[in-house]
């Protein structure tokens, strides 16, 4: 009854955020497309680096999940909701293994409390609480070993710790809890009975710490200025983070996302009284331990957990903030299970304080579950999606230019929403002008903008400088540099260098192929990088594209291009140029000219200002008998887009000559495409062809035609053409 309780109870308070969406590195932690095979899990276990975190459990349950609801979010947040639940459910366990009242009311405590939001709410911190789970089972099995001495529960409490560990490494603080636990029941330890027993769990947790600390430091990148701290600067943000956690769990208020991130300044005095203060209470509650050890075992069970991310240890969200609300999702038991304890204690003494009728601490804790629940509700519901969240941090925290970047960043990706997203990283490169990602994120938005290229490089040379080894910065400043003429060999060397730093990153390389295949006599080497790319990332439509643009430029393989334009819009629908692109290769083959016209038109309804769109679209319509008119339509539109085009102007010289009494208005079109591009050799072709029609202006047309076949040699229609003109003389 009182499981099913504390799930409805829990199910209500998290209700918000299970139809909530991802944020900021959910993408990066549910299993992508390349890992999603059989081979993907291997890696996760064996290839360092294929995962965000080499957590290897963690990612094995999420390549399970993704096998069994792809990337419905809604599962991810069951699954989290789900452990957590089981977590509280333990704990009950627990508690009731140590012989203290109050096991049920810490359970509910633990499943409500709005700290734990951040842990259960957030898809990518599931490593919290599937390493919770089995932390919790580990200690409840170890608890029974210590009572049993039975040899078959150590080993399964000794493969459960393993398992947490394998999840998440800040559990390696489970056997200096369990040795606190021990001291608490019993008032002392003993060597062999207690500690002997826990030293290889002691080495275990420790190498796995240290293997996390350095991936943290080396792959993850938590090193450079912004984590060189003395010794004594640790010392203070230990203090100051051990007060700042005791206070949100006692006051579960003002949460958010992303704190300020403190100045930690050695030579302030102050700053002092944070550690002082936490020795200060040691000290006192040591003094306790002669009527009770109970207070200072919970305290250091708090305090222990919090360990590795007191700032002893290089963490890369320090580099937000010292502090974040699922750092502390375990430590919390700490004080949790203490209060339940007290609470629960003082509604069995007699006599017992009443309000009313009403029994005086039941009702107590029934407003502070009910409290709880409130605060978690209302906490969980900012995780509904990306901009609420980061609105929300931003409204407590406005000086927190991760969240403005990031927010930026998601806002780009919305349509009509770069101006949003420009303000935001505007406002972040204010505020911390020496953030490369920041610089980067406002080069990306601004490079789309048409004019402000210049600037947008500006910020992409500044997030290069900053951060060298970002094979991102280094791929968006080539990207931009691309579109400057004169400056693709700086392009093309901000890929290579992309790549040097990431060879597996698609988006490099695709971008690389494509600048190599619009480059004379680099075509094969393109295609190398272009096939890399749709290898690496088989569910980006841009790769797929970018390879068909560049097979169609070869004879023989347009078969090919088709089928790779074809994966583009399967997978990307609403892309304009893949619709386009496969629209005009397919009407080169009559029998699929239908389907031609309908990616054409699909091409032109999405983007309505494209020249070629509209130019590919008329040609098409010129095949279709009766369709004419129409193709004129189109020609006109795409002129109208663009006077200045010459292939626009021939276009339609080329229907309107198809139109009976058309001829005159034909010839001014090719005339106009001439004056625009005197090498236009489609306009001096079809002009000279229609010349020859046209009595009297046969030295016109052969002049016209000599002129296309100087400047295209291989031309064999048109060489054909000349030489039945002259035989005919």
């Amino acid at each position: 009854m009182m499981a099913a309780l504390l799930l409805a109870a829990a199910l209500a308070a998290y209700l918000p955020a299970l139809s909530g969406g991802m944020v900021w590195d959910d993408t990066s932690h549910i299993t992508r497309l390349d890992m999603q095979s059989l081979h993907g899990l291997w890696r996760i276990w064996f290839d360092l680096g294929a995962t965000q975190q080499y957590y290897p459990l963690l990612h094995s349950a999420f390549w399970l999940e993704h096998q069994l609801w792809g990337d419905a979010v809604v599962g991810y947040h069951l699954t989290n909701l789900a452990l957590h639940i089981v977590s509280a459910l333990l704990v009950v366990m627990i508690v009731r293994r140590l012989s203290l009242p109050g096991a049920w009311l810490a359970g509910f405590i633990f499943a409500l409390h709005p700290a734990c939001v951040e842990a259960v709410a957030w898809i990518s911190e599931q490593k919290s609480t599937l390493s919770a789970m089995f932390y919790l089972a580990s200690a409840l099995v170890y608890l029974s070993f210590d009572r049993t001495r039975l040899r078959s529960r150590y080993f399964l409490a000794s493969g459960l710790f393993v398992l947490a560990l394998l999840s998440k490494t800040v559990t390696a603080m489970l056997p200096p809890a369990l040795l606190v636990i021990l001291w608490w029941q019993r008032g002392r330890l003993g060597w062999k009975r207690d500690v002997q027993l826990l030293l290889p769990w002691f080495a275990v947790g420790a190498g796995a710490g240290l293997f996390t600390a350095w991936v943290e430091r080396t792959l993850i990148q938590a090193q450079g200025a912004e984590f060189t701290l003395s010794m004594a600067q640790r010392f203070l943000v230990a203090g100051r983070a051990i007060w700042f956690y005791l206070g949100k769990i006692l006051l579960p208020v003002h949460l958010i996302f992303i704190y300020p991130h403190w100045s930690i300044d050695a030579s302030i005095w102050w700053q002092y009284l944070f550690p002082l203060g936490v020795l200060a209470v040691i000290g006192a509650l040591w003094l306790v331990t002669k009527w009770s050890r109970g207070p200072l075992a919970g305290f250091l069970f708090f305090a222990g957990t919090l360990f590795p991310v007191l700032g002893f240890f290089n963490v890369y969200p320090f580099r937000y903030s010292y502090v974040a609300n699922h750092f502390q999702y375990l430590a919390s038991l700490g004080i949790i299970v203490p209060v339940a304890v007290v609470l629960t204690r003082l509604e069995t003494e007699k006599p017992r304080p009443v309000i009313g009728s009403v029994p005086f601490f039941p009702a107590l804790t029934g407003v502070l579950l009910a409290a709880l629940g409130a605060l978690t509700w209302n906490q969980s519901g900012d995780y509904r999606d990306f901009e609420t969240l980061y609105k929300a941090t931003l409204d407590r925290n406005p000086s927190s230019w991760m969240a403005r970047t990031n927010l930026g960043v998601e806002l780009l990706k919305l349509p009509r929403r770069s101006s949003d997203a420009i303000l935001q990283l505007e406002e972040a490169v204010r505020l911390k002008p020496d953030s490369g990602e920041a610089h980067n994120a406002l080069g990306l938005a601004l490079s789309a903008i048409p004019g402000r290229l210049p600037e947008a490089i500006g910020h992409l040379e500044t997030a290069v400088q900053l951060l060298p080894n970002s094979p991102e910065a280094q791929t968006n400043l080539g990207n931009a540099l691309m579109k400057v003429p004169g400056r693709i060999p700086e392009a093309i060397a901000h890929f290579e260098t992309a790549l040097r730093l990431r060879p597996d990153f698609a988006e490099a390389q695709a971008s690389l192929g494509s600048l190599l295949a619009a480059s004379p006599g680099r075509l094969q080497e393109a295609l190398v990088h272009l096939e890399t790319a749709v290898r690496l990332k088989p569910d980006s439509a841009p790769a797929h594209a970018d390879l068909g643009n560049a097979l169609m430029k070869i004879p023989g393989r347009t078969t090919e291009a088709i089928g790779q334009f074809e994966t583009a819009v399967r997978l990307k629908p609403d892309f304009a140029e893949a619709q386009g692109s496969l629209g005009y290769l397919l009407s080169g083959n009559p029998g699929r000219l239908p389907e031609a016209l309908g990616h054409l038109e699909t091409a032109v309804r999405l983007k309505p200002d494209s020249v070629l769109a509209h130019s590919d679209l008329g040609v098409a319509l010129a095949k279709v008998p009766g369709r004419m008119p129409d193709a004129v339509a189109e020609f006109q539109e795409a002129m109208r887009l663009d006077p200045a085009s010459a292939e626009a102007h021939t276009n339609l010289g080329f229907a309107l000559s198809s139109i009976p009494g058309r001829m005159p208005d034909a010839i001014a079109e090719y005339e106009k495409a001439l004056r625009i591009d005197p090498n236009q050799v489609d306009a001096h072709t079809d002009l000279g062809m229609a010349l020859l029609k046209v009595p009297g202006r046969g030295p016109e047309a052969i002049r016209h035609l000599e002129t296309a076949l100087r400047l295209r040699p291989d031309f064999e229609p048109v060489r054909q053409v000349l030489q039945q003109i002259q035989h005919g003389r």
